[in-house]
């Protein structure tokens, strides 16, 4: 097997982004409505903190991925933008003022995540109870996706989401298993696949997503999405890794078109349920979709027909 590049060395040279990556500039009068909605309720979210290429996009069609819990996490991945750092205290009104600006927003499909709060006994999971039965309470029509940290794979805290039962669960393995030290630090591969397969015991919807271009072979991505698989997760968004900043990791390589519908390919070949699969394409990318189930899949079969 060929020796892979060393993760974020300092001397490697920068790679030329390629055309197929244009990100569309936030205009409109939606993004700008959305924008004022976020600014008046002291929202965070990770279109922001994460620096996502799709918020022009996704805050243009009225829509937004909110993250409780602040905006300081108390671990240190090397690809996320989210700060590091001391989290400030809870804060126990955010689960109704997210509420509050879904209905204002007067979206169909909402999703929610958070940064980890390691330092809390319950891991923030009383607060994602909190909030997810706020948002269904005020907007009872509103379906939902939960993009939920590993909660150290601890069924107590796990069982909180599945009480409060969002349509989706989400948790994100991020990486294949070799990198997964040096890409999420604290996680551990397996004990997310742990936490998925709790999600999927407790009857929960379930969603996993994959960066490319961190240095892993195809071998490797094909064998997560089998490990996922063998977890009964029934959607997986695959993406392009792009570096936040110069402390972050690296580019390894730009991951062509084909390359991202030949994994597309695959992973319905495998069952999954639905796959999202490009080179912009984040966890909550086309999300309202993600919910219905058989509608991804069967579309595929539909093309594969059509062929």
């Amino acid at each position: 097997m060929t020796e892979l590049p060393v993760l974020n060395e300092i001397t490697a040279p920068k790679i030329k982004k390629p055309d197929w990556l244009r990100v569309k500039l936030p205009i409109g009068e939606d993004y700008r409505h959305v924008r004022s909605l976020v600014d008046t309720h002291k929202l965070h979210t990770i279109c922001e903190s994460g620096n996502c290429p799709n918020m022009g996009e996704c805050w243009g069609e009225g829509t937004a991925t909110f993250m409780i819990l602040g905006n300081i996490c108390t671990r240190s991945c090397g690809f996320c933008a989210v700060a590091t750092g001391r989290p400030e205290a809870i804060d126990w009104d955010e689960p109704q003022r997210v509420a509050e600006a879904i209905h204002l927003m007067k979206v169909k499909h909402a999703v929610v995540t958070s940064v980890d709060r390691d330092e809390i006994a319950d891991g923030g999971s009383i607060i994602w109870n909190n909030t997810i039965k706020a948002i269904k309470a005020l907007n009872p029509a509103t379906t939902l996706e939960t993009l939920i940290p590993d909660f150290k794979a601890e069924k107590e805290n796990i069982q909180r989401i599945i009480d409060a039962a969002p349509e989706v669960v989400s948790h994100n393995i991020e990486t294949v298993e070799r990198l997964t030290r040096q890409v999420r630090i604290q996680a551990k591969y397996w004990r997310s696949m742990e936490t998925l397969r709790i999600l999927k015991q407790g009857g929960m919807r379930t969603k996993s997503g994959i960066m490319l271009g961190l240095g892993e072979t195809k071998v490797e991505v094909v064998q997560t999405m089998q490990d996922l698989r063998e977890s009964e997760v029934d959607v997986i968004t695959i993406g392009q890794y792009l570096q936040p900043s110069k402390k972050h990791l690296q580019v390894q390589r730009f991951v062509h078109p084909d390359e991202f519908k030949e994994l597309r390919e695959i992973g319905y070949e495998m069952g999954f349920d639905y796959v999202e699969s490009g080179p912009l394409v984040r966890s909550s990318y086309h999300s309202d979709k993600h919910v219905i189930k058989g509608w991804g899949k069967n579309n595929w079969m539909k093309e594969k027909s059509g062929r």
